[in-house]
């Protein structure tokens, strides 16, 4: 029995830690990442990236400068009481640069352009009010006023929409794709400016929401959208590897 921590006369093994993270939800996560940094690891040293003395070096003096661990004893000390040895310090240290160089080589500025050219509507983003009412009767005759009175949207969220928002008028704000439910997304962006939409019904039909679009922003690539696509680009890239292996979970 390997103890985990001691508490009095009570020990918690590495059985009963390896079930508590079950029983918590937080196991399969934890193996989660651990799969996607082995095979990230794993791609880099079969692509040939080098790592380099130096850059291990580089990359231990920042880990210890950001723990203030300033003098040779002061690591020696803190990697004792973790139980580690230097070499499994060093691996630690040298796969984590396996990883961030190919994960940089995955999104890449090349890819970036060559996504974003293919896939630029996904980022396209509107903005939106809205105003929540608790019935339908009272949403239709709301949007039957506002199509009459389009510019008394924010007043009329002020006074009647039950939402959060309504103090600021019913402002959602700028809205990307893939932040509604996927068919009243689809209506609002293919909606112009000005258009009102709606009422639509909640899944239990307890409130309605009406929209209304104040602005579209056709998508570019700006720091934002470049580093979404970065994530999207690393996330396919490692569903791609995990499929290339047998991974089991124990």
């Amino acid at each position: 029995m390997t103890a985990i921590v001691r508490i009095d006369d009570e020990v918690v093994d590495v059985s009963e830690f390896i079930r508590l993270l079950k029983l918590t939800g937080q196991f399969d996560s934890l193996i989660e990442q651990i799969v996607r940094d082995k095979l990230t690891v794993h791609a880099a040293r079969k692509q040939g990236i080098a790592v380099t003395a130096d850059e291990i070096q580089q990359r231990a003096d920042q880990f210890r400068r950001v723990r203030g661990l300033h003098r040779a004893t002061d690591m020696n000390q803190y990697l004792d009481a973790l139980g580690v040895s230097l070499d499994e310090f060093e691996a630690f240290i040298t796969d984590g640069l396996y990883q961030e160089k190919m994960l940089d080589v995955v999104g890449n500025e090349a890819a970036i352009k060559d996504y974003f050219a293919l896939n630029s509507p996904k980022f396209d983003a509107i903005e939106v009010s809205h105003i929540v009412l608790d019935s339908e009767g009272k949403a239709k005759e709301m949007i039957s006023y506002l199509h009459d009175d389009p510019d008394s949207f924010a007043d009329m969220a002020r006074e009647h929409s039950i939402a959060d928002t309504r103090e600021g008028g019913g402002v959602i704000g700028k809205v990307l794709r893939g932040s509604l439910k996927p068919d009243i997304e689809a209506k609002i962006f293919n909606a112009a400016v000005g258009d009102l939409l709606g009422p639509f019904p909640s899944a239990d039909r307890s409130c309605f929401e009406i929209f209304a679009v104040t602005a579209k922003y056709p998508a570019t690539l700006d720091a934002d959208v470049a580093s979404e696509v970065r994530r999207l680009l690393r996330e396919s890239w490692l569903i791609a590897r995990s499929q290339e292996h047998v991974i089991e979970a124990r």
